[in-house]
């Protein structure tokens, strides 16, 4: 007996058009290529909530030129959740274009509105903005290690000059304090740092 296969779950698109024409296009084009519109809306006032309330996979919005306050709204987005955004448009500025890219939007498209078109940049979209969000996961990691390795070579150097113990002493103090507290070493040297600011 063959197992079955479970399909996806279609991609959720918010849409964000203030023209009835152009979002008929888009919605047709979207929907024939497997994606389900979570909502349709013609102006970005309220992305900010909407994003909180339907969460959806990707953000589509289509507007003759994006203003400030929809440029403000998708950094906010960007930075407190994360996900692909598209932009159709026909404002070809440069400046436009980036910050644009700036507020986090992964596709700038101008003239750009056809719809055998639509999916491929939909889906060019979402493979930048996954290659984006690993880069910067890879880079917070690298960050958190550095500044961790700072720690606990700051707190080797308190515990050698303050007991007199070589580099390997002071590690191995450290590292035994973890395990018996079940916590990471870069904790332990946190705390010992902290305290030695504290003691001044």
């Amino acid at each position: 007996m063959k197992s079955k296969t479970k399909n996806p779950a279609p991609l959720r698109i918010l849409l964000v058009d203030e023209t009835f024409e152009r979002a008929a296009l888009l919605k047709h084009a979207l929907q024939d290529n497997g994606y389900k519109i979570v909502a349709h809306v013609s102006s970005s006032a309220d992305l900010n909530g909407l994003v909180e309330e339907l969460r959806p996979d990707v953000i589509i919005l289509d507007t003759e030129s994006p203003d400030r306050d929809t440029l403000e709204h998708l950094c906010i987005i960007s930075r407190d959740r994360p996900r692909p955004i598209v932009m159709f448009t026909d404002d070809g500025d440069r400046e436009k274009i980036r910050e644009a890219i700036q507020a986090g939007v992964s596709a700038y498209v101008v003239d750009g509105l056809s719809s055998e078109r639509i999916l491929p940049i939909v889906e060019v979209a979402i493979a930048r903005f996954n290659t984006f969000q690993t880069m910067r996961k890879d880079l917070e990691k690298a960050e958190n290690q550095l500044a961790e390795r700072k720690e606990i070579e700051r707190a080797k150097g308190i515990l050698m000059k303050q007991r007199g113990w070589s580099e390997d002493e002071a590690y191995q103090a450290m590292r035994k304090m973890a395990m018996d507290k079940g916590i990471r070493l870069a904790e332990v040297a946190r705390h010992l740092n902290e305290v030695v600011e504290l003691l001044g």
